[in-house]
């Protein structure tokens, strides 16, 4: 497991639909070793701190493997590293063997799995096309990682896994059950008990999970 490509760059405007919208998305690969502090990469920025950036999700990586995926999907467009706005293009690291909690290290940085990524409409905007739903039906989401120890990593570092989370709740798991398997509520439970799953995640589930059994308690009235 390694560091295939660091990718960073500045929110930019760009006009989608219409309108002008400002983002983070265009990151391009970058030489030599960089600081990674808590809340991002040296030289990266998020645009909308509302939905990107924060503790949770300081650092997003996406897996190299899944490029080729995408240029099958879609041969008219190049994908270098980066194309999806990911600070890492990892190598070994796939979303269903990525427990939420996971601890990894890389270089001198120790990073904790939190959550996938869930598109928006800025992946639209950057691949002029509709990516969102093609993104999420994939399940080639990637995943954010927390900055648990900030330090230096550089392309080509081994990535460790110093730890992993009991509970066994993959990346993949919370995908699924918010996009696929809505009903399955028990798998929501164990997702909302796991500690370092952000509290967005957390409510979302106890809201779908308390919707479940309003309904339950209609019915039986």
């Amino acid at each position: 497991m390694k560091i295939i490509s660091i990718n960073t760059g500045l929110p930019r405007e760009i006009f989608h639909e219409g309108r002008l919208i400002t983002t983070g998305i265009f990151k391009a690969p970058i030489a030599g070793r960089v600081h990674v502090n808590a809340l991002n990469i040296e030289g990266d920025r998020q645009a909308d701190l509302t939905v990107h950036g924060g503790v949770s999700k300081a650092i997003y990586a996406y897996p190299a493997e899944h490029y080729e995926f995408w240029r099958k999907e879609l041969p008219d467009v190049e994908f270098p590293w980066g194309s999806f706005g990911e600070n890492l293009t990892t190598e070994g690291l796939l979303e269903s063997g990525l427990y939420i909690g996971d601890r990894l290290c890389a270089g001198s940085v120790e990073l904790v799995v939190t959550e996938p990524r869930l598109p928006c409409y800025k992946l639209n905007a950057k691949f002029q096309r509709d990516m969102v739903k093609r993104f999420l039906r994939s399940r080639r989401t990637g995943f954010y990682f927390s900055v648990a120890r900030e330090g230096d990593i550089g392309a080509g570092d081994a990535i460790q896994v110093l730890g992993r989370d009991e509970n066994r709740v993959s990346v993949a798991d919370i995908t699924r059950l918010y996009a696929f398997d809505r009903k399955d509520f028990a798998g929501m439970r164990r997702a909302a008990n796991v500690k370092t799953l952000p509290d967005s995640w957390k409510s979302y589930f106890d809201e779908r999970i308390h919707s479940d059994n309003a309904v339950r308690s209609d019915h039986e009235t």
